[in-house]
């Protein structure tokens, strides 16, 4: 297992070793000693979860606030999906900023994304099935988000327009500058 840190510090791109053979494949998704050397600080997960979602589905970009704020190690198990991790700690040099990473099956990659982040993704597949660690408790009262299409940040989702499917909360969030005013 590797790791390498984006543009945004703390944020990991972590690539499995993976074993291969005519019948298969192993590879060891997690290992918290090996996870915690290599992005250099301890991080303890205490909630697995994973969300089955189908082509065009953008979730996001969401984050936990206060003393509820999580760091997340995502993968996708199934199909394919644009993750992207958004800086929103005021006092950072890469506030407002992003990083876009695909995931998919095949790659097996995964992203750390610290806390102080908003996290959010887009299904490039036909399906995907995505599982992420987090380091805290979700609490629905220190739920919040940044709009998905806010023009500062310029993400292209790999979406066509007329494909993104997104939740009724997702599309009323607020932009960073809205959100930090």
């Amino acid at each position: 297992m590797t790791a390498s840190e984006t543009k945004l510090k703390g944020c990991f791109i972590i690539d499995p070793r993976v074993f291969q053979d005519d019948r298969g494949y192993f590879f060891e998704s997690f290992n918290q000693e090996t996870f915690n050397n290599l992005i250099g600080k301890t991080v303890s997960f205490v909630q697995d979860n994973e969300s089955f979602s189908s082509r065009g589905v953008i979730r996001g970009l969401h984050f936990q606030i206060g003393e509820f704020a999580q760091a997340k190690l995502v993968r996708v198990v199934k199909g394919a999906v644009l993750d992207v991790a958004v800086d929103i700690r005021p006092e950072s040099d890469t506030f407002g900023q992003y990083v876009a990473v695909e995931l998919n099956e095949k790659n097996k990659k995964q992203l750390f994304v610290p806390r102080g982040f908003a996290h959010g993704f887009s299904v490039l597949s036909d399906t995907a099935i995505f599982s992420y660690k987090c380091d805290n408790f979700y609490n629905k009262k220190a739920e919040a988000g940044i709009i998905y299409n806010d023009p500062s940040l310029n993400i292209d989702w790999k979406i066509k327009k007329e494909e993104e499917q997104l939740s009724e909360k997702d599309v009323i969030l607020p932009t960073i500058e809205q959100y930090f005013k």
